[in-house]
């Protein structure tokens, strides 16, 4: 079991060098060199500095030194990594690192928020299709989930925003906040915080929204399969003709032994929620890791873009690292085949 568990360590560790190492080399091949850009306007605003002054600033800013070779590039990118420099946002104009500590919290709140709804939504209804399994209720919803699920989320953003937002103004349509409103997160202050807590949800409502309508929709038919082929099983039928009520059956052996399967699921779209925040986040102008990583990508912002996407990684491999190291905690069966490693 110990291997197991150091194999698993070694492959997250692997994964998240090899897929920042891609990433790293693919987005200075891009066309377009923020380092000559920088330098020309270094030149340009400031034309008393010297050479080796710019390739300071140049240097300072990209976190690289641009003008060396790309494996030497890379090398220092990660050696300042190591030392937890993220460099700074050319864009920005202010390090990678607070920029990201500042977004993250946001778009976990988003995301986090959309993805407990949309699973405890999913699992109920898909469910309750499971047991009435070719009545009206079971086609109409199986139709619907499947039609949400096949829909982009930001599509269902967009939709929102106009009807909601612009047609009804029943939500703003922009922003973390109210600009009148003052972020306190006190105890000490508990009408304040509650305060600006619902004005938070209220700006974050329909972006939370657009993903949760998506993303339940998924849930509820990997729910209905696992139901109905549990409901097949032969222990159901010992278990009925125990006497055992129904509300025991549902709960204790169908609900249970179909969930155990989304467990891993559930964390593995943990991490893809940062990925998939990208486009939503732009689509709201909500200030998120995600929106942040499109300007990066608008501006040729390396480090923004690196820093960001570095984070994302980290939040996938780690969903599924931990997946892996928990799932036979939940079921003694996946435990004792993970034994035999």
């Amino acid at each position: 079991m110990q291997r197991y568990y150091v194999e698993r360590t070694l492959q997250a560790i692997v994964t998240v060098v090899s897929v920042m190492s891609l990433a790293f080399f693919l987005l200075r091949l891009m066309p377009g060199n923020p380092a000559d850009a920088y330098r020309a306007e270094l030149i340009q605003n400031n034309p008393q500095m010297t050479q080796a002054e710019i390739d300071h600033r140049v240097e300072r800013k990209l976190n690289v030194i641009p003008d060396a070779p790309l494996h030497e590039q890379y090398i220092n990118y990660v050696t300042g990594l190591l030392q937890g420099d993220l460099g700074e946002s050319i864009n920005e104009g202010v390090p990678v690192a607070e920029i990201i500590a500042e977004a993250l919290p946001w778009t976990i709140f988003t995301m986090a928020t959309a993805l407990l709804l949309s699973f405890a939504i999913g699992v109920s209804l898909g469910a309750m299709m499971a047991y009435k399994e070719g009545s009206y209720f079971d086609n109409g919803f199986s139709v619907g989930s499947i039609l949400f699920n096949s829909i982009p989320n930001y599509i269902v953003g967009i939709l929102l925003i106009w009807f909601l937002g612009y047609r009804f103004e029943l939500f703003p349509t922009g922003g973390r906040y109210s600009t009148e409103m003052d972020p306190t997160v006190a105890l000490l202050e508990p009408l304040q915080t509650l305060a600006f807590l619902g004005d938070a949800v209220w700006h974050a409502a329909l972006l939370i929204a657009s993903y949760t309508v998506v993303a339940a929709g998924g849930w509820a038919l990997r729910m209905r399969g696992n139901s109905i082929q549990i409901l097949g099983e032969d222990y159901l039928r010992v278990a009925r003709l125990r006497g055992l009520s129904e509300r025991r059956i549902a709960t204790r052996y169908v609900g249970r032994n179909a969930v155990l399967p989304l467990y891993t699921a559930l964390l593995i779209a943990i991490g893809f929620a940062l990925g998939g925040s990208v486009i939503l986040e732009q689509v709201f102008t909500y200030p998120g890791v995600g929106y942040y990583m499109i300007e990066g990508l608008e501006a040729r912002d390396y480090p923004l873009m690196m820093g960001v996407f570095l984070v994302m990684t980290v939040a996938v491999v780690l969903g599924v690292y931990i997946a892996d190291l928990t799932y036979g905690i939940i079921d003694p069966r996946a435990q004792t085949r993970g034994g035999e490693h």
